[in-house]
């Protein structure tokens, strides 16, 4: 019974994922995930005591599908040690968040609903946090050039690059996305 409430459970955030990106924070509501879960009426409020438990509920998926799955890593782990290899570690991060496009657009909601939401912030700030320190971590154990800042700016700078690629996608092309990893790498790492 619990694995089935937990995969219930699954199902509903991604549900609300979904919602959050195509309606907006407002439109999250518990009738809207039941409705995108194909479930009946009431079932949402059954797994999330309010709106802020599902709003941080969603952050925390959000962030565990964004994760490169075990053979991404496995590949990275074996990569060479370049800035060629990091340009291309570096584009492939962006197509591959670029591809969770409701994810990524639920994510941005979430932080704009994080101004509001104390617990949600909390949240987010924590997991953001994490990630930052995790992918320092993972930079200092590859061997790849820079240091920690420039891991930092090129966190910075490609969030940015894939809000422009999710909201208006036709600002740059792809050929200009590729040139802007490449010089963001290039300029940031370089300069180390």
């Amino acid at each position: 019974m619990a694995r089935r409430n937990d995969q219930r459970r699954a199902a509903l955030v991604d549900a609300a994922i979904e919602v959050l990106a195509r309606e907006g924070a407002r439109g999250l509501t518990f009738r809207a995930v039941d409705g995108e879960a194909a479930v009946p009426v009431g079932t949402a409020s059954n797994y999330f005591s309010n709106r802020d438990d599902l709003f941080t509920q969603v952050g925390a998926r959000v962030y565990e599908r964004l994760q490169p799955d075990e053979t991404t890593l496995s590949r990275q782990r074996t990569a060479g040690r370049d800035r060629e290899t990091y340009t291309q570690l570096m584009r492939e991060l962006v197509d591959r968040i670029a591809s969770f496009r409701t994810g990524y657009l639920a994510l941005l909601e979430l932080r704009l609903e994080a101004t509001r939401r104390p617990a949600l912030r909390k949240v987010l700030t924590e997991r953001v946090r994490a990630d930052v320190d995790a992918n320092v971590a993972h930079h200092d154990a590859s061997g790849l050039p820079g240091d920690a800042t420039a891991v930092k700016l090129l966190i910075l700078t490609l969030n940015w690059l894939i809000v422009e690629e999710l909201t208006l996608p036709d600002v740059f092309t792809r050929t200009e996305r590729e040139q802007l990893v490449r010089a963001a790498v290039d300029r940031i790492v370089g300069a180390q």
